[in-house]
């Protein structure tokens, strides 16, 4: 399991710095939600920056599971 050690820091810190009044991934998001009206490209590359170490961490993941899948005689019974 330390292969998620990396990506789960670094989605808890980076991914959701700073993290008063909320975390700013949370508020991109939602402004994404809402149609995204009045994003500018520094937002959309504050949202890239912010939401890498989630997209690392979810392929880490991805990753993990389709090698213990692969694994000879790990077949669900």
């Amino acid at each position: 399991m330390e292969r998620y050690v990396h990506p789960l820091l670094a989605s808890l810190l980076l991914g959701l710095a700073p993290f008063a009044p909320e975390p700013h991934i949370v508020g991109k998001i939602r402004w994404v939600a809402g149609g995204a009206v009045g994003m500018g490209p520094m937002d959309w590359f504050d949202l890239a920056m912010h939401g890498a170490p989630w997209v690392w961490l979810a392929a880490t993941a991805v990753r993990h599971g389709w090698t213990l899948m692969r694994r000879p005689g790990s077949a669900p019974a």
